[in-house]
């Protein structure tokens, strides 16, 4: 899970690389807004005519992503450290497998330092189930009723209802019978 991610991180580490300087804060609302130009950045890539990446810009996702990695006041992270520093290193290994793997390994580890950073206290937050609890048949069976216990509550329920006031229609309530069937008429 931890070397996909990792992947994954070095790839859009070299997709958005140089995304920084196409950053523009504007400060004309209370909170200031932060632009990207795209353009600009396609422009600097020589990537104006690459379809995939301008959509890729065009999207919300990356919109999410300006918002909150543009402020210049933030915690970095490894995205960060990656895009500013590994740019390099990145390229030199595109070439090389072994050390590109080997960088891979490097950041599933990091990632998974940062999730876990106390390993001693990690647990299995799932019990493993028992030897042969398949076979067991886990059903409840349905509790029986108390017929005694049953007439206590009806004979309490009808001596509340005794007691209260009287609904504005003066009718009993009762089981409507079921008539004759309908074979009949």
């Amino acid at each position: 899970d931890k070397e996909v991610r990792a992947i994954f991180l070095r790839l859009f580490a070299q997709l958005f690389q140089g995304y920084r300087s196409c950053l523009q804060l504007i400060r004309i609302h209370a909170e200031p807004v932060i632009h990207f130009h795209k353009a600009a950045f396609l422009g600097q890539r020589g990537l104006i005519e690459n379809d995939f990446l301008t959509k890729v810009l065009n999207g919300m996702a990356f919109a999410g992503f300006v918002s909150e990695r543009g402020p210049p006041f933030r915690a970095c992270d490894l995205f960060d450290e990656l895009v500013a520093f590994e740019v390099e290193r990145i390229k030199a290994e595109e070439g090389n497998p072994p050390k590109m793997i080997k960088h891979v390994r490097e950041l599933a580890e990091q990632l998974f330092k940062n999730e876990n950073p106390n390993p001693h206290i990690a647990f299995q937050k799932v019990p493993r189930p028992t030897e042969g609890s398949h076979l067991r048949v886990h059903i409840l069976p349905f509790p029986r009723i108390n017929e005694c216990r049953v007439q206590e509550l009806l004979q309490e329920g009808l001596a509340r209802s005794q007691g209260a006031p009287s609904a504005t229609r003066g009718d009993k309530k009762c089981v409507v019978p079921a008539g004759p069937p309908v074979g009949m008429f």
